[in-house]
């Protein structure tokens, strides 16, 4: 059996490839591929209300809430938030607590003025910042719920009055959280909502953009809001496995449940790394993450031995990100307990 701990793209529900699959020579016995149906037919149409009624019934979202499905991916998110949001003379305040903070950092400075509120960089972002001083008057906050690389989390809402812009990317449907808290969420749809080549936002119509500068169309997210994502032809089949795998997680209890799972999926794998005496995780015990554990093997012969054995075992996608080396398993949603025991079970043994 191949065990999926690919951080992303990564492992979905065997239901969802299989209807998806279906859907591919025969969508909804109409004798047409999904992957050939116009996306302004009453068939995709359906497909689309659905994927954004289950993102507002698990997220528990209120009226106040825009849902989106876009292109771009999350990185897109990085400009096109303060090209929206963020004027010249105003600042927005971030959080500097990974790769991906960074990036979107350097993007924002672009439009406006940045203020790091906090950053971990001193110790290779293997901590999230505590006691946060997030200036009253900026714009917005900006931070990264689940960090992929370095493996921390952040486990609450940050308490402050200013607008809240949170990547979820790796983490969102996860764990629940009061997403109405939010100005506004993004997520690269590949880990824990369906296939890459979508993002999610989830925006408050309250939330208006004041930047004062014109906007290209495909940009501007109220155009997006007005033409209800489908501005330009959207990314059908990547929505519809979307649509498949917010099923399937209503299906099972829906964030309640995953929550539940997934604290007993990183319990374990973590409980495992810390009675070995060749794992050492990197990250401080109350910021690791449940979506991406992260450890490394300080012995280079053991952890050449140990690659080839996950290799041969068939555990796939555990080796660390090239920027930060060690091992990285990315337990997501769909990752399912038997792939984690299997791994403890095999890591346990290693010598």
């Amino acid at each position: 059996m191949i065990h999926n701990f690919n951080a992303g793209p990564s492992i979905l529900p065997k239901q969802v490839f299989e209807e998806a699959s279906r859907a591919i020579l025969d969508f909804n016995g109409t004798g047409l591929s999904i992957l050939e149906i116009g996306h302004r037919t009453p068939l995709f149409e359906a497909v689309l209300h659905e994927a954004c009624e289950l993102v507002k019934e698990l997220m528990q979202l209120n009226s106040d809430k825009e849902v989106l499905f876009l292109h771009g991916g999350a990185s897109t998110q990085f400009f096109q938030i303060p090209l929206n949001f963020l004027g010249e003379n105003e600042k927005a305040a971030y959080l500097d607590a990974g790769v991906w903070g960074t990036k979107a950092i350097k993007e924002a400075k672009a439009f406006g003025q940045v203020d790091v509120v906090g950053s971990s960089k001193d110790k290779g972002y293997t901590y999230i910042p505590k006691d946060l001083q997030i200036p009253a008057d900026a714009r917005y906050f900006h931070y990264t719920t689940n960090n992929t690389i370095e493996g921390t989390e952040m486990f609450h809402i940050p308490d402050t009055s200013v607008p809240l812009v949170a990547d979820m990317s790796s983490d969102i449907l996860s764990q629940q959280l009061d997403f109405n808290r939010f100005a506004l969420i993004y997520a690269g749809a590949q880990k824990n909502i369906g296939a890459a080549g979508v993002n999610l936002v989830v925006l408050d119509k309250n939330f208006k953009a004041t930047a004062g500068r014109k906007i290209p169309s495909m940009l501007d997210y109220q155009q997006h809001i007005a033409n209800g994502s489908m501005l330009n032809t959207p990314p059908v089949f990547a929505i519809y496995v979307c649509m498949l795998t917010l099923r399937w997680l209503k299906s099972i209890g829906g964030i309640p449940a995953i929550e539940k799972i997934n604290r007993e999926k990183a319990e374990r794998v973590y409980s495992m790394l810390d009675n070995h005496a060749v794992f050492r995780p990197t990250v401080a015990k109350e910021d690791r993450s449940r979506m991406n554990v992260v450890f490394v093997i300080d012995d280079p012969e053991k952890e050449k031995a140990f690659q080839q054995a996950c290799k041969e075992q068939q555990f796939i996608g555990v080796k660390g990100h090239r920027s930060v080396g060690g091992f990285r398993l990315s337990l997501y949603n769909a990752l399912p307990m038997e792939s984690v025991d299997a791994f403890c079970q095999f890591a346990s043994s290693f010598r």
